[in-house]
């Protein structure tokens, strides 16, 4: 018997706070993104899908059911599918969301194996009926769950390599969907492995927490390296989608790990990281989709090297874009500083703790996480220096206007938690600690994180200190003093001069830094992975006059052509064959009857 019960424990309750912050600002942005862009019927079915989207995410956080969740999981992806395609007269979209239902339900086929498992020794869909098997489940079934789990969740966040859909579907669709789809539902995954991987099934090896950290260290090196090299501006922030997942899943292998290490303080704080990043990666994200979605709206391109000079055209989206930018580089003393910073510390703690290979092995995921961060400064110094600085590079970005004040208001909102959530990191992490408690089984009352008003303290006896508050008065104040000087010495007598760049004073769009001369030496320091390849045209009037010179770059995508592309030729092989036996004949087909109720009956004499 199925029940339909509800579940508000901290992990669901902390869920359902994510959905909303994301999804009321979102909704509010769409009155005006989607006036003007359909008719008034495809804005009813835009606005009916997207409460859908939102039930459906509820449900999925809150259902203590499996076979309800598997429902509501069907759903989601179905809704998410739709809205994907909704600009059905774009080619790109059929394509994208044909890509991400196909993917979307190979995740789907191994959570329903991971769930008839665990329905096989519980006999019941109930969470804690199947949490009680667990602890008698043997632990070569455990593994093989595991996996299973690892790779249907994996598939919904974009896990690399499984990431394959979600460059494709969050740019096509509607700018308010891609912000809910990155910042909410790719994180119903992560509520999906630790509900029923911590929670439920509970930590049965070390070399699980090391598997999902190995998968988050190439998740962020792969996201943030692939946003570095594309100047689609909404494909960009769906790169760093798979890079924050990886930052994301970096707390919650290292809680993993800790757990089965004996380790109840670890294994709580790097929850807490991980959480903190989900919740922080959800406001800046969607944030800057709606700030993508403003360009577009404005511009009606996504190519930021046809963009330029919208700081003085779009003022306040620029300056919601850099907030979110600043953000998502983790510069203090905003929320993405904050959360990595944990998790950097979950590291360090973790390595000083650890013995043998496990400290190396901690040490070289911190390095990484370090690394992920500085590309992705660069990138988005890139994303928005080439967006919004210098001159226009085209017609469009010459008639920019600033969009509607509904649009704002959704980008002020999550502007303003991109800050807040920064500057409230104590508080935040208290509530976060309850929330990770619970989700791990742990008891935190007798822990100490040394939090007071302001000063985050990791673990009492290490000399290691963080407070956001104090830090953004350190910037005050030093941005006050700089000012200060400033007008000390503006009251001399000005000297100015042209502006003068190799021979030119009168600059041009021409003349600018374009995104690709930016990318350039990750391009070329990334090279073993990217195989860059570049096509030259020249159009001369004379041997020795070039009329015009046309330079291609572009890079391989590895997962594509050496993964995906086999397997989807191979499918298209099988199909062919399974053509040959199908060719229409009524005899033939009574022939293949024949001869599988033959098999039948000669297999059930034997058994």
């Amino acid at each position: 018997m199925v029940n339909f019960n509800l579940l508000f424990d901290p992990l669901s309750i902390f869920f359902l706070f994510v959905i909303f912050i994301i999804s009321l600002p979102s909704a509010v942005y769409s009155l005006g993104y989607l006036k003007g862009e359909y008719s008034q019927g495809k804005v009813t079915l835009a606005w009916f899908l997207l409460s859908a989207f939102v039930l459906s995410m509820v449900l999925v956080v809150t259902v203590s059911n499996i076979f309800i969740f598997l429902v509501a999981w069907e759903i989601m992806s179905l809704v998410s599918y739709f809205l994907v395609v909704f600009d059905t007269e774009h080619e790109k979209s059929i394509q994208a969301g044909l890509i991400y239902i196909v993917m979307t339900h190979i995740g789907t086929a191994f959570l329903i194996a991971a769930f008839l498992v665990m329905y096989q020794y519980a006999h019941s869909f109930d969470f804690l009926a199947i949490k009680n098997a667990c602890q008698t489940m043997p632990s070569q079934v455990k593994n093989i769950v595991f996996i299973l789990l690892l790779i249907g969740f994996g598939t919904k966040a974009g896990i690399v390599p499984l990431h394959i859909w979600l460059p494709y579907a969050h740019p096509q669709a509607p700018s308010h969907i891609s912000s809910i789809m990155s910042g909410v539902m790719i994180k119903t995954a992560i509520y999906g492995l630790i509900r029923f991987v911590i929670s439920i099934l509970g930590v049965n090896s070390s070399w699980w927490g090391i598997l999902i950290l190995v998968l988050a260290v190439i998740s962020c090196l792969v996201g943030v390296i692939y946003a570095l090299m594309d100047h689609d501006i909404k494909r960009l922030l769906a790169y760093h989608s798979v890079e924050n997942i990886g930052i994301i899943l970096l707390g919650v292998g290292l809680s993993m790990f800790f757990i089965n290490k004996g380790m109840p303080y670890l294994a709580v704080f790097s929850l807490i990281a991980g959480l903190y990043h989900l919740v922080n990666h959800a406001v800046f994200k969607g944030l800057l989709f709606l700030c993508a979605g403003s360009v577009y709206k404005a511009t009606g391109t996504r190519d930021i090297e046809k963009l330029g000079g919208l700081i003085k055209k779009m003022p306040q989206t620029a300056i919601y874009f850099l907030i979110g930018a600043m953000g998502i580089s983790a510069l203090p003393p905003l929320n993405g500083f904050v959360s990595e910073w944990l998790t950097l510390q979950a590291f360090f703690l973790g390595a000083f703790s650890a013995i043998g290979g496990s400290k190396l092995f901690l040490g070289v995921c911190a390095g990484m996480l370090a690394l992920t961060g500085g590309l992705a400064a660069a990138c988005f110094v890139k994303a928005f220096g080439i967006t919004f600085l210098a001159l226009p590079r085209s017609r469009h970005a010459e008639e920019a206007k600033e969009v509607s004040f509904s649009m704002k208001a959704g980008m002020f909102f999550l502007a303003v938690l991109t800050i807040i959530f920064g500057l409230a990191a104590v508080p935040i992490m208290g509530l976060l600690a309850k929330v990770a408690g619970a989700s791990t089984g742990i008891d935190i009352g007798n822990m100490r994180f040394s939090l007071n008003n302001l000063i985050i303290n990791p673990q009492v006896g290490k000399n290691i200190y963080l407070s956001t508050p104090l830090l953004a008065l350190a910037l005050v104040a030093s941005a006050a003093a700089g000012f200060s000087v400033y007008l000390l010495f503006a009251r001399l007598k000005p000297v100015s001069y042209k502006t003068w760049d190799c021979g030119y004073y009168k600059l041009e769009a021409r003349n600018e830094y374009t995104a690709t001369a930016f990318s350039k030496p990750f391009r070329i320091a990334f090279s073993f992975f990217l195989m860059p390849y570049r096509k030259t045209q020249k159009i001369r009037d004379s041997f020795y006059h070039v009329k015009s010179f046309a330079y291609e770059t572009h890079t391989i995508s590895v997962f594509k052509k050496y993964i995906y592309a086999p397997l989807v030729a191979l499918v298209f092989k099988s199909a062919s064959f399974m053509r040959r036996i199908q060719p229409g004949s009524i005899h033939l087909y009574l022939a293949y009857i024949f001869a599988a109720l033959l098999f039948l009956i000669i297999f059930m004499q034997k058994f």
